[in-house]
């Protein structure tokens, strides 16, 4: 039985993007129900993808740089957020004096999308790369937070009080119980903030960029170029696809890591 499911869910996902394709030649090509100008057929765009990653035209530089760009400024950001918002998220669920002091700030900060952000970054520091890292880590860290604060609150009394039996300071709790109890939750802020951070960055590229796959979609959709901004909804597609994909081999090393302990 788990041999027929390692090939038929593969199948079934091959065959409903080859049914996707061919319902959007069927509209396009097939009975021509959408020109060209409005919606390309997907031969079209295959041509338009590939002739992009060697081609600068027509907004000054090829589909691999513009992904470089947009890659280099939302891992900055994303990694930013990262690192601080997941220690802080278990520092305020641990100490109480933490979670007061930060906890009124957060909770100002946490309903504002990382979208909202992005025209006073612009006017504070302009649209360079700076902007654009911060509106990503504020992206990022809100539910690195979150889901750390959670993670660390769901710890189980009776394991707190196992481990002061066996005479563990409040750090050891930490470290060697609250934490990887919380490692599921953790993680999966993690996940959350990398999602958060590509659709912010495409975002913050489409108001304010010279390069990136943001600023390539709003460039052909300028010069109406249906065929470019769909081979750049795609990039963008699968490159976070392929991030999450990535993080989640990661996330699968770590908590096996952490169960063998």
């Amino acid at each position: 039985m788990k041999k027929q499911k390692q090939w038929l869910y593969p199948l079934i996902s091959v065959l409903s993007i080859m049914g996707f394709l061919g319902l959007w030649w069927i509209v396009t090509d097939g009975l021509g129900i959408f020109q060209p100008s409005v919606l390309p057929s997907p031969i079209k765009v295959a041509e338009t993808f590939f002739k992009k990653m060697t081609s600068t035209a027509p907004d000054g530089a090829t589909l691999p740089q513009h992904i470089a760009s947009s890659l280099k400024v939302a891992l900055l950001g994303y990694l930013a957020g990262v690192v601080i918002g997941t220690p802080l998220g278990i520092l305020m669920a641990w100490y109480k004096r933490v979670d007061l002091f930060a906890r009124p700030v957060f909770d100002l900060l946490r309903p504002i999308p990382g979208i909202a952000w992005i025209p006073l970054m612009i006017i504070m520091f302009g649209i360079g790369i700076t902007s654009k890292i911060v509106t990503i880590f504020l992206s990022a860290f809100v539910p690195c937070v979150l889901n750390s604060y959670t993670g660390i609150r769901q710890t189980k009394d009776v394991h707190l009080w196992v481990g002061q039996t066996f005479g563990a300071s409040n750090f050891q709790m930490l470290c060697h119980i609250a934490i990887p109890t919380a490692l599921p939750l953790i993680m999966t802020g993690v996940r959350v903030a990398l999602g958060a951070s590509w659709t912010t960055i495409v975002a913050a590229e489409l108001l304010a960029s010279t390069r990136g796959l943001g600023f390539m979609i709003q460039q052909a959709r300028g010069i109406y170029r249906p065929d470019v901004i769909i081979a750049g909804m795609i990039a963008i597609g699968v490159i976070g696809a392929l991030l999450a994909w990535i993080l989640q081999k990661i996330e699968d090393q770590v908590v096996k890591g952490v169960k063998r302990q």
